[in-house]
């Protein structure tokens, strides 16, 4: 599984999640289910999502490897 998050896009996610899984337990709503699902993309830094638009934001990213996001891309 090859890494398609970077830096910004995982920042933005991450934030993106806590708020809006924080509105879904709020507002005690599903919603917050796909608050869970950012966080889970930004943790591990791939997004199936990008995967038919040959989407990939970490190719601008100046970092040897992916972090501790588990992805095993090796880069």
């Amino acid at each position: 599984m090859k890494c398609n998050v970077g830096k910004t896009d995982k920042m933005i996610r991450m934030i993106a999640g806590i708020l809006i899984a924080i509105i879904g337990v709020i507002y005690n709503s599903w919603f917050g289910l796909i608050g869970v699902v950012l966080l889970a993309t930004a943790i591990i830094r791939f997004c199936p999502a990008y995967l038919p638009f040959n989407i990939d934001t970490s190719k601008n990213d100046d970092s040897n490897g992916c972090g501790s996001g588990g992805c095993g891309c090796g880069r």
